[in-house]
């Protein structure tokens, strides 16, 4: 990702309390990262419950009230974006800002009818002046003085705000799961009133896990490759990167570095000698940039390597979110097919 992401992956913010009018808890999660069996019914009844307005919720350390379901929304990443339009909710949206790579084709019709703002992050000025009534960024970056500004600012405006809990639960050293991901998914149905279709959503999302994760090769050790020439950005203990490879049941070779991405050294790569690396597609560091970099010394003495046991997932796949899922069922597929299935 260009330079903001690496602000957005180190966000300072409070963890989320998680909570719809502070009725709602959080849905536990298995040691494993999957989805625990109650989470459906939780996030369910929460969305249900809590659909009604005015509403409060806390959210990455800010309390936010909003009267009604928002209207002119903004997303300011990728991540916001898709989940709000696997939600049906182009209509409640004036403008969106910072792909990292294409849409899913089945939501490229609707993301062509909402107004592209920047290619990144549009300025405070720019967001002011569409007349917006809420502004959701995934990572803390969305809401830095060069882009939207900050969330207080924009509230003294009347503008509601929503930051992806899970950017900072993992800036906070506590792994995202699953059901996290799904809580945020109940919180923006509830927060846009259409917690049904965010039930529905989940409901689906969890279908395509279980098949996904079945009849897994075990044991498979991954690096996940984000970007980088000098040092490897990798994934790390707590983001998007992480649930997925603990999803399909693989060790994430960097788990202990903290943070949902971060800084490792070649010599601790090629120490780890991975089974299979993902190399992450992304505008701004290609896979076909990351495989020359893995040919030199002494990157190309890694057997993962020499038999070219590459996975290559989409930056956008790696964001906490709806993509989640799609990037579940690629390193799936791709280990099976390493593991000779």
């Amino acid at each position: 990702m260009p330079s903001s992401s690496r602000i957005a992956r180190a966000c300072g913010a409070t963890l989320l309390s998680c909570l719809l009018l502070s009725t709602t808890a959080c849905g536990s999660s298995t040691s494993d990262g999957a989805p625990s069996d109650d989470t459906e019914a939780t996030t369910t009844e929460a969305g249900r419950a809590d659909s009604t307005f005015p509403m409060t919720i806390e959210n990455c350390g800010e309390t936010v009230t909003l009267d009604a379901p928002p209207t002119k929304a903004i997303t300011m990443n990728q991540g916001a974006t898709e989940t709000m339009l696997a939600l049906g909710l182009e209509d409640q949206m004036i403008g969106t800002a910072y792909l990292d790579d294409a849409v899913l084709p089945e939501w490229q019709d609707v993301y062509d009818s909402v107004d592209v703002l920047s290619d990144e992050y549009p300025s405070q000025e720019e967001v002011l002046a569409t007349g917006t009534d809420f502004v959701y960024g995934s990572y803390a970056s969305a809401f830095d003085d060069e882009a939207a500004g900050s969330r207080g600012s924009l509230a003294k405006e009347d503008i509601g705000t929503y930051l992806s809990p899970n950017d900072c639960q993992a800036s906070d050293g506590t792994p995202v799961t699953f059901d996290d991901v799904f809580a945020e998914i109940t919180e923006i149905g509830a927060v846009f009133g259409v917690p049904d279709r965010a039930a529905a959503l989940v409901a689906d999302s969890k279908d395509r896990l279980a098949e996904a994760t079945a009849d897994l090769p075990e044991g498979q050790t991954v690096l996940w490759y984000d970007s980088g020439d000098d040092a490897p950005f990798v994934g790390a203990c707590c983001g998007g990167p992480n649930l997925v490879m603990s999803a399909v049941g693989a060790t994430n070779v960097f788990d202990d570095l903290q943070g949902g991405w971060e800084d490792a050294s070649w010599e601790a790569v090629v120490a780890a000698d991975p089974d299979a690396i993902v190399l992450v597609d992304a505008s701004w560091d290609t896979v076909a940039a990351k495989k020359k970099v893995l040919a030199a010394a002494p990157m190309n003495a890694m057997t993962a390597v020499e038999d070219e046991q590459f996975i290559e997932i989409p930056f956008s796949s790696s964001s906490p979110g709806v993509r989640n899922v799609s990037a579940v069922e690629q390193l799936a597929d791709g280990l099976r097919k390493l593991d000779g299935n």
